[in-house]
């Protein structure tokens, strides 16, 4: 690798030729704070906070200028000075300029405490009585769509979920409308959010740097429902949530909390606590027969799969020719509510109107989802989930009932629904469908159990877009998977235009997968700059799935149960009545 050599106040480094004046510092150990900046698709050096004083030919006598690190590039022989009084008598002033017209109500923001904008504030010494002068431009909080907000009065126009909007997802649902102090960010004719096609993934939301987005916040619904004594209030708990709670208490990116996680619900008075893992083992057992059905018998391919509902929002509203293709299984998350109020309610002898089903995601899309006309279960009148919170909506109410999450023993999920493993801990990352799919259908074609994984590789990682062709027992399978709506566009342009022939393709609407979703824990600019965090938790889930005793979804002795039970077989009617669902067009406007 060819390296550089630049000075940075007043000590010599080595740092990779190409890099920014904001990178060869991290790369020296000294940090530079942005609120614009995202690497790759957010360097328009707008905030000014990143400004540093370099001197280009520090031998020519030519006085230091400032610049803004994370577009300049760093060059050999410069002087970089990045704690001088003027940069940060700078800073201060761009601080208070960026608080004069803001909404300081930190004590009461959803983001307290995790504001990249407060945390500049502290460290620079700001306090709102000596931030320059002036009023908030007002604008009523857009509340239009189903799994978020929008308070204009907190943003600062870092265009952060703008670009997040049209470089990771293809959206471009929002923008910089009007000039000057009008400026602001909206959706075209100043639309709310839920008038336009907004696919409710939640992105914009994890690189906002305030708390001009949230997610709507189902908390309090979900305490109510604790306290009445008429209802069974019982919960599930997606893959990803078990390696992404604990970043919200401090602990290590990655970690592996499913045990305290589970006591922690207990806590609060969930009745049940079940693992989502085992309705997305469901889910296998009924994509892996709708795969092979249409495979050998002519059916529509290349079967979609349907987990994401970020990316079944954008199939409907982008490719609605691509609704056919899309696997009619509901989400994990949809059939565990359908499971829980059919066959569980039949099992315990309650009347299903009497449960309560939250169900805790990474993801806001889930909240559209649980609202979906479609998400029904088979008694007349009710929902599949009654609450859907995302990761961090759980840690506030842990926070809130007082319970110290680090120092709490673990405990188990409740049989039926927990205990039984399977390979549904892996959907959480990118490819992991499509694995645990593949690992059972390698079972159906062979009637052998496959041992070595190896064999699912081309598909893991964090690759946009993967490809493979899978020979198994003589059948060749051509896969793609891939995450990112702006990569999925990507691969279903290539498929309508005949560049590319799939068997079986996955998307997952949030980069990495759900790992990275929408309603995973906040992680600042600084870190997302300079780690990848999808790869960080995926491996978690990964080394999960590595210690599980059953690691294949037809395995699952829960799995085999409630076929048994309940449903006969994969496929069968009655599966279709409760655990298939159907998908409508969408107007963009």
């Amino acid at each position: 690798m060819d390296t550089i050599r630049v000075k940075i106040n007043g000590f010599e480094y080595e740092v990779p030729a190409g890099s920014t004046v904001l990178e060869a510092c991290h790369t020296a150990g000294v940090e530079i704070p942005t609120l614009c900046y995202l690497k790759d698709i957010n360097a328009i050096g707008a905030c000014r906070i990143c400004l540093v004083e370099v001197q280009e030919a520090p031998d020519s006598g030519r006085p230091a200028h400032m610049v803004a690190s994370c577009v300049f590039p760093a060059n050999d022989g410069m002087a970089i000075f990045t704690n001088s009084p003027k940069v940060r008598e700078n800073r201060r002033m761009t601080l208070e300029l960026i608080l004069s017209t803001h909404k300081k109500e930190c004590l009461a923001c959803v983001r307290n405490g995790s504001c990249e904008l407060q945390k500049l504030c502290n460290e620079y010494g700001i306090e709102d009585e000596n931030a320059m002068a002036g009023d908030t431009v007002p604008y009523e909080i857009d509340r239009s769509a189903v799994h978020m907000y929008r308070d204009n009065e907190k943003c600062i126009l870092c265009r952060r979920c703008v670009a997040a909007c049209e470089k990771l997802q293809g959206c471009s649902v929002i923008g910089a409308n009007a000039r000057g102090f009008d400026t602001h960010i909206g959706s075209a004719f100043e639309w709310g959010l839920g008038d336009v096609a907004c696919v409710n993934c939640g992105q914009c939301i994890n690189y906002c740097p305030t708390g001009a987005l949230s997610e709507r916040d189902d908390t309090q619904k979900v305490f109510e429902a604790l306290n009445n004594p008429d209802l069974h209030v019982i919960v599930q708990t997606a893959p990803s949530v078990r390696v992404g709670l604990g970043e919200e208490f401090g602990m290590p990116m990655g970690s592996i909390v499913t045990g305290k996680m589970v006591r922690a619900l207990r806590m609060l008075g969930f009745e049940n606590v079940f693992d989502t893992n085992f309705s997305a083992d469901l889910t296998i057992m009924e994509e892996a027969t709708e795969f092979l059905d249409r495979f050998k018998n002519g059916g529509k391919l290349p079967l979609i799969t349907s987990c994401s509902p970020g990316w079944i929002n954008f199939c409907e509203h982008y490719y609605p020719e691509f609704i056919p293709n899309l696997s009619s299984c509901k989400s994990p998350q949809g059939m565990f509510g359908a499971v829980a109020k059919t066959y569980y309610a039949e099992k315990m002898g309650w009347d299903p109107a009497s449960i309560f089903s939250v169900s805790v995601m990474p993801c806001t899309a889930k909240k559209f989802e649980a609202e979906r006309s479609d998400y029904k279960t088979a008694v007349e009148g009710l929902r599949d989930i009654d609450a859907s919170l995302t990761t961090r909506e759980l840690a506030r109410m842990i926070r809130k009932a007082g319970i110290n999450f680090t120092a709490i023993p673990d405990d188990e999920f409740d049989s039926p629904f927990g205990l039984g493993s399977g390979a549904g801990t892996i959907f959480g990352a990118t490819g992991g469908v499509m694995e645990a799919a593949l690992r059972t259908a390698y079972h159906a074609l062979t009637g052998e159990e496959l041992e070595n994984f190896d064999l699912f590789k081309p598909i893991r990682g964090t690759e946009e877009i993967k490809e493979a062709e899978l020979t198994i027992n003589g059948v060749t399978i051509r896969v793609c998977v891939t995450s990112g709506l702006i990569n999925a566009r990507k691969v279903l342009d290539m498929v309508k235009s005949g560049e590319k022939q799939y068997d079986f393709i996955e998307v997952m609407a949030c980069p990495g997968g759900c790992v990275n979703g929408g309603g995973q824990p906040i992680v600042p600019a600084s870190v997302r700059n300079f780690t990848d965090v999808r790869a960080v938790r995926a491996a978690g889930l990964y080394k999960d799935d590595e210690n599980l005793p059953v690691r294949k979804s037809h395995l699952n002795p829960d799995i085999t149960r409630v076929y048994d039970e309940f449903f006969g077989e994969p496929g069968s009617h009655k599966a279709h009545e409760i655990l298939h669902t159907y998908y409508e067009a969408r107007k963009q406007y």
